[in-house]
């Protein structure tokens, strides 16, 4: 066998190997309703399920979380942290779990549920992801600080809902 014969051979086996391929967005595979998040850097809300719907919000902010209520197709009715209900394309969302801080006074977070040490305080409106919930508390995530923070200062999670 010549070189140039060699080299189309190991091509084609080459060609016969197994590719990796990138993993799909972290869609929501969850059956409604649940909690998940805003993916995309910008998704659109629309009034119904379909892109000929016109738009009623445009979101500019990845990791906000939104309650997911209705599934039709590739579609999901949402709400999001104000009452705002609205369709998304299912691939703009996440099951990541997030949260966003509420009310009007900056929320305390805690070294660990119920302790006595304060690690540092969050403002209303900040988005953190959320793990380890329980007891009505969850650690809260935001950019590398975290603490232990209660349920009822945040929209995202169900006071009585236990997360891993």
């Amino acid at each position: 066998m010549n070189r140039d014969h060699l080299t189309i051979v190991a091509a084609a086996a080459a060609l016969l190997l197994p590719v990796p391929v990138p993993a799909a967005a972290d869609t929501t595979p969850k059956q409604p309703p649940f909690i998940g998040s805003i993916a995309a850097s910008r998704a659109r809300m629309r009034t119904g399920p379909g892109r000929n719907f016109p738009a009623s919000w445009v979101y500019v902010r990845a990791d906000l979380p939104v309650r997911v209520l209705e599934a039709f197709k590739e579609w999901r009715r949402v709400e999001d942290p104000d009452g705002t209900q609205g369709w998304m394309l299912n691939a703009l969302l996440s099951s990541r779990r997030t949260a966003i801080v509420r009310g009007t006074e900056p929320a305390e977070l805690r070294d660990r549920p119920g302790g006595p040490t304060i690690v540092w305080r969050v403002q209303p409106g900040v988005v953190g992801r959320i793990t380890r919930c329980g007891n009505g508390w969850c650690r809260f995530d935001v950019k590398g600080q975290a603490g232990f923070i209660q349920t009822d200062r945040i929209w995202g999670v169900e006071a009585t809902e236990q997360l891993p």
